[in-house]
Formats: structure tokens, sequence, C-alpha cells
């Protein structure tokens, strides 16, 4: 988990093929299929396992991964510690805006404003062992589904950039990035150096593109959360559409690969962060890096947005 270069920006620093090619995070080289570990909560009671699937993904060529102190709790955190040495040079990706909250309706509450985000920071900087944590994104609440922020917890985003800034200039974090934002919010904050942006982002769903084309000519780093739909009532999924599932067939793949690929052939900005417990899924979403769309099959897929807008 370090920042080190590595010597070719087509292989990680174990000398393997970058998972789906090299892709642009900030200052760094990374593979364009990372990790989101959010899902490894699910193996709290089997810890080998889950530092098992983090080694495992960085055999397979994925040197950035995704996190948060607030999924499980620090568990996951916990486990990219021991899983990985400085020497593997794993991006960790971080973010903050919301804490556990052990006991409530929800297994999370927001946490906006700037006295929190700072916590937030040293709490992550705490489970996962690291004098500076390489990316941090501050989770805004403007977008849904989700937790929605109310009263004090309502704060101006040039308020949270100020404190987040600051987290930067005394090195406890690398660089910026974004989650969960409005288009007016991500301009505002262009001028603090902004490496990254999470949203909401699929094939049949598309609400945020002129957002993503702001990024690539900003040479920001587009991070879709949902890649494939949501389990959200009311979410379409991508892996459910007649399209995407012809498309499967023809290449001999599964529709979530089709989904996945078709991210990465749509735009060069676009990082992968899907996430798993499971071996065989993760193995399956590293391999949607080297499926090859034809134009026809991108035509086909393409125009899925205008079908469900």
């Amino acid at each position: 988990m370090s920042t080190s270069s590595t010597p070719s920006p087509s292989l990680t620093a174990a000398g393997v093929p970058r998972a789906g090619g090299a892709g642009t995070l900030g200052d760094r080289t990374v593979s364009r299929v990372g990790f989101g570990v959010m899902q490894l909560e699910r193996l709290r009671d089997d810890p080998d396992a889950a530092v098992a699937l983090l080694r495992r993904a960085r055999e397979l060529g994925v040197d950035h991964v995704d996190t948060a102190e607030f999924y499980g709790d620090g568990f996951c955190n916990r486990m990219i510690r021991e899983a990985f040495r400085p020497e593997d040079d794993v991006v960790v990706v971080s973010k903050v805006g919301a804490d556990p909250n052990p006991g409530g309706e929800r297994p999370l509450r927001p946490a906006q404003r700037p006295e929190q985000l700072r916590a937030s920071v040293e709490a992550n900087l705490r489970s996962l062992g690291l004098d500076r944590i390489p990316v941090v994104n501050l989770r805004r609440l403007d977008t849904r589904p989700g937790l929605q922020a109310e009263g004090d917890q309502i704060v101006d985003v040039d308020d949270q950039l100020a404190v987040m800034t600051a987290l930067r200039d005394e090195g406890k974090i690398g660089a910026i990035g974004l989650s969960g934002v409005l288009p007016e919010n991500l301009r505002r904050a262009l001028p603090a150096g902004i490496v990254c942006v999470q949203n909401s982002y699929n094939v049949i769903s598309r609400e945020f593109e002129d957002m993503l084309r702001l990024c690539r000519r900003e040479g920001i780093a587009w991070m879709p959360f949902f890649p494939l739909g949501s389990a959200f009532p009311g979410w379409p999924k991508v892996t459910e559409v007649p399209a995407v599932a012809e498309a499967a067939r023809a290449l001999g793949r599964t529709p979530a690969q089709i989904g996945l690929a078709w991210l990465l052939h749509h735009a060069p900005n676009i990082l992968l962060i899907p996430g798993t417990a499971d071996a065989g899924h993760l193995e399956a979403n590293i391999a949607a890096g080297a499926v090859v769309l034809d134009a026809d099959t991108m035509a086909a897929l393409d125009a899925l947005d205008a079908e469900h807008s």
C-alpha cells in the first residue's frame, strides 16, 4: 500500500498484467479493473478467506481497492491491512461522509460535518495501518438512493473541501475524490484538484453522462458504483436486459461481464471497482477486462440508454 511507481505501465508491482489494462488515478497508473471490498463483510466469521480473496485479486492483476471505515465497522479495512504489504503497491481508495450506526434503524448514519470528516480520516488511518491514505473520497449525500442529509448534516461542499484539502496538506491523504455528487458541486470542487468521481452509472442508467464527459476532459477517473444496477427496489438490473443477455450468449460470456466490459469500452477514464465475497465471481469480474466488444455489439448496448431514459 505504497506510492512508488512500477517499472512498466502494463504490469503491476508483482509483474503481472494489470486487470483490464492500465488506467490513471490522479498521478498513479493502476489497473482499470479494481476491487470494491464492501462485500467482504460477509466473510466476517472467516477473516482468512477475506484476506485470501484480496490476495487473489492482487495475483490477478488488481492494484487498487475501494474501501471505507464504515464497511463492516472497520473490518474491511483491517482485512486490507492484513492482506497487502508496501511492496505490493496497491492503491487504497477510501471514503468519508458516513459513520457506522450499530443498533440503528439503518447500518449507517450521515457524518458530513468537517470535524466528522476529519475524525473519519483518522479512523481510516488507524484501521488501515497507514500514515497516508492515497485517495479519500468525500461521500456527498446529494444523490439517491441511500442516506440523505438533514439538519446539521446539510453542509456546503466548500466547507467540506476546506477540511479535505487541509488533511491533504498535512499529508494524511494523498488526493481527494468525490462520491454521490451533483454536477454543480463537482464544478465547484474542481479547483481543489479532484482525482476521481464515484457516482451511480451503468449501461442502462446514464443520468450523469455529462459529468463523465467533464471528468474525461479534466483527467478525472470515473469509478461507477451500481455498475450492474442496484438492489434497491424499483432500480433496474443490467443483467436482466435482453440486449445484454443476447450479447452475452453471442460472446460466450455472462451478462455481468458484458455490462462491465461496456463500461471499459465506453470511456478511457472509467475504472471499475466491482465487489464480491466469492472467488469465482472475483475471477469472472476481472476477466471482464479482457472482453472485446465489436462495433455492432457496442451500438446495440449504446442504444439502451435511450430505451431506459
